[in-house]
């Protein structure tokens, strides 16, 4: 009998905590980590729902049009365009973006800790890289859940000087339409493509230097 009461003293104890904790209100850790935790977890900042939107079209492909382009290049008028949200896992979203039978571009999308950031992959046809690659920048604002600006990061002025001063924009209006657009400050370059998302086509070959 005698050492059956330490037991019993502790387990009236941690019942009075729990008591405690309950009339104030607190909750317990157990409790705050299932709160947080699975499918129905709601994204922090408007980046983190834009990335989380983005998720969702992984495996699937969706033909654009070029709705402003203040270039000389033809090839994005007359060639068909085609995104395929490739590879996606928490961090890295990969979409291959096809001009025709030009398979060399990847649209690079990752989180950082502080928002996103914007990339552009560009192969040659045996998957070796371009000399020009790599290129992009960071989110600096906030920005949107449905928009996300992307201006030209440190690598991109030096490899790229002339593209010092762009801005490339991510917008996502789920269910309706994608767009991947670029302004360059200062100047009246322009470009944007917009994809429909109502209507998937089937999904195109792998872009140069993926299996």
């Amino acid at each position: 009998m005698t050492r059956t009461r330490p037991l019993l003293l502790a387990s009236c104890l941690t019942f009075a905590m729990m008591l405690s904790a309950a009339c104030s209100g607190e909750e317990s850790p157990v409790t705050d980590e299932l709160a947080n935790d699975g499918a129905g977890a709601v994204p922090s900042t408007a980046s983190d729902s834009l990335f989380a939107n983005l998720q969702t079209l992984c495996g699937n492909a969706y033909e654009g049009e070029v709705i402003e382009d203040s270039s000389a290049d033809s090839a994005f008028a007359v060639s068909t365009l085609v995104m395929h949200v490739r590879e996606c896992n928490d961090s890295v979203l990969r979409i291959p973006f096809h001009v025709g039978e030009n398979r060399s571009r990847t649209w690079v999308v990752s989180r950082t800790a502080s928002g996103l950031r914007l990339k552009h992959d560009h192969r040659h046809e045996d998957g070796t890289e371009d000399s020009v690659t790599q290129y992009g920048g960071d989110t600096r604002t906030a920005g949107t859940s449905v928009s996300q600006e992307f201006p030209a990061d440190a690598f991109t002025a030096a490899l790229l000087p002339a593209a010092s001063t762009n801005v490339w924009t991510i917008e996502l209006q789920p269910g309706a339409s994608f767009v991947y657009a670029l302004r360059r400050e200062g100047t009246d370059r322009r470009f944007r493509v917009q994809f429909d998302l109502r209507r998937p086509v089937a999904a195109p070959p792998a872009p140069w230097g993926q299996p």
